[in-house]
């Protein structure tokens, strides 16, 4: 449903995409994580048709965007980080108002606010102004505006940026159905918990995609990789790791110092000889079940090292 291949974006000398290729079916929801300025929002805008790529070609539904860019439109929904709610408007007027946009027909338009205020719990905000609604509850109401014409492929620019747990979890629910019912969804998320409930995850990297795959087969192909200090100082263990070139990263999580391997170049006993060498006798290293955050950390790291390079 999804498609890029070798897109790349520049603005000025800033290369906000670089060379990326990806392939998302039917169905799937595939969250972008990044740090800010990674290129997310660039890669979603030209999914959308709303900028042109400099190179290579996008793709949505077997259409070239920026040869079908109206087309594509009929196909997808796309909500920014700032959706363009009217404050003085009612819940039910705001979908109204989207509802002619899109040119729905009264009978479905009204079949379609009353599911989708069911689905989102919405229904006893209907006549409240967006103004007065919660980070969440305009969220749910920018999303239900999105999906009034049926798209059959929905992007999502940090949906939940700044909204309460509980709308989030909510939100997520609503996410679930709407792939379950074979929608194809594409988000950029802040939250790595939210990455988790994706079924494939792309970290993106200055401008390009580092890694692509499901959340579970990151944390299995770094679990013998990752590992927690035991018995030594870990603002002193830190840096005693720091620099030794099998060392990724030594970073404090909660109590703990979790260290990084590069695959390539060490291993935990040579991390663990070089704290004996720095005076840490009784320090060891214990495997930990790497998260989500870990994973990334890491390979941002191995970035960072070979950009240096």
């Amino acid at each position: 449903m999804i498609r890029l291949s070798g897109v790349k974006k520049s603005f000025g000398a800033l290369k906000a995409v670089d060379g990326i290729s990806l392939e998302i079916p039917k169905g799937e929801i595939f969250g972008l994580v990044g740090p800010d300025g990674a290129g997310k929002t660039t890669t979603l805008r030209m999914l959308a048709g709303l900028i042109d790529p400099d190179e290579g070609s996008g793709q949505v539904d077997d259409l070239e965007v920026k040869d079908h860019v109206e087309a594509v439109k009929d196909q997808i929904g796309y909500m920014a980080q700032r959706f363009g709610l009217y404050g003085d408007l009612t819940v039910a007027e705001n979908m109204i108002f989207y509802s002619d946009l899109f040119g729905l027909p009264e009978g479905d338009r009204d079949r379609m606010m009353g599911e989708f205020l069911e689905m989102t719990r919405m229904t006893p905000f209907r006549e409240r102004a967006a103004a007065k609604l919660s980070g969440g509850m305009k969220q749910k109401l920018a999303l239900m505006c999105t999906l009034l014409h049926k798209p059959r492929v929905l992007f999502l620019d940090e949906p939940t940026n700044g909204v309460d747990p509980l709308s989030r979890r909510d939100f997520w629910v609503i996410l679930k159905r709407l792939a379950g019912e074979g929608m194809t969804i594409l988000v950029s998320t802040a939250y790595l918990d939210e990455a988790e409930r994706c079924d494939r995850v792309g970290l993106m990297y200055k401008g390009r995609l580092i890694e692509v795959d499901p959340p579970s087969k990151m944390r299995e192909a770094w679990a013998p990789y990752s590992f927690a200090i035991e018995g030594a100082d870990r603002r002193a263990a830190r840096q005693a790791l720091h620099g030794k070139p099998f060392i990724l990263g030594a970073e404090p999580a909660g109590a703990e110092l979790h260290v990084y391997i590069e695959p390539s170049l060490g291993t935990a006993a040579e991390a663990e000889r070089a704290l004996h060498e720095a005076g840490f006798a009784g320090a060891t290293l214990r495997p930990i079940n790497p998260s989500l955050e870990d994973v990334f950390i890491a390979l941002i790291r191995r970035e960072e090292r070979r950009a240096a390079a």
